[in-house]
């Protein structure tokens, strides 16, 4: 075969090649990844402990503010427990493999009060998302369990929640812009919630339970539209927290 000749040949067949290769990559791309959050293994703990656990019969993964966290706060003076009290701690378990901009996050989780909490304590539970190196800045959906079924109709309306720290805690959001970043949704205190996040650019919805229309739905998430990070679990200080079976599709390349 001439030289010429050889080379338009072997040109051919990568050209042809790179069709299946390339739509290989982006289904691999594409593929959910299930981490079934039964150890620590895999995760960066930020002020709180996770442990394997069973609750209602299922495996799972208890997390709450970790002893030395605990110890932290208890010798702060009143109006600095106040304030974290107020702005959180930032109390994380970080999927640190997790690398996620845009597509789907579905889990079960659980959250009720701890038995030393204050009044004031829902059992705050949730999902962080686009979670940046320092651990300070990421969206976040989560869920306050004890308003689903409270008597006080305005409570409930705060059953759901999304922030954006750290400059859009949620007492902001709701000074700010009342009712936007916030829904009501029927949930219990310490019960698996399947929930589903969905996120495209700057709009993100929440799903809970397997409803087919979202509970709350943001158009203008934080981080922006090419926010991306790590994938954490997230609760509150007052909270003891379960989580299992977390699944993430990303969204297929453009």
């Amino acid at each position: 075969m001439r030289p010429a000749l050889r080379r338009i040949t072997v040109a051919a067949l990568a050209a042809v090649m790179l069709v299946p290769l390339a739509a290989w990559a982006q289904a691999t791309q594409a593929q959910p990844t299930r981490v079934p959050l039964e150890s620590a293994a895999g995760l960066r703990l930020q002020n709180v402990s996770a442990t394997p656990a069973t609750l209602q019969g299922r495996k799972g993964l208890r997390v709450e503010l970790s002893e030395e966290t605990m110890r932290r706060l208890k010798a702060m003076p009143p109006e600095e427990q106040q304030k974290a009290a107020q702005l959180g701690l930032d109390q994380l378990a970080v999927i640190e493999a997790s690398d996620f901009g845009d597509g789907v996050i579905e889990a079960e989780i659980a959250g009720a009060p701890r038995a030393d909490a204050g009044e004031g304590a829902r059992g705050f539970v949730g999902i962080a998302f686009r979670v940046q190196d320092d651990l300070k800045t990421y969206d976040a959906f989560y869920l306050r369990p004890t308003n689903g079924r409270a008597d006080d109709q305005v409570r409930r309306n705060h059953s759901a929640q999304y922030i954006s720290h750290p400059d859009w805690p949620w007492f902001r959001l709701r000074k700010e812009f009342p009712e936007k970043y916030e829904a009501y949704v029927d949930i219990v205190p310490g019960a698996w919630t399947k929930i589903r996040i969905e996120v495209q650019g700057e709009r993100a919805k929440l799903f809970v339970n397997g409803q087919a229309q979202p509970t709350l739905i943001v158009n203008d998430v934080k981080t922006g539209a090419r926010g991306r990070g790590k994938i954490a679990l997230w609760i509150d200080s007052s909270t003891v927290a379960y989580f299992r079976d977390l699944t993430v599709t990303p969204a297929p390349p453009h």
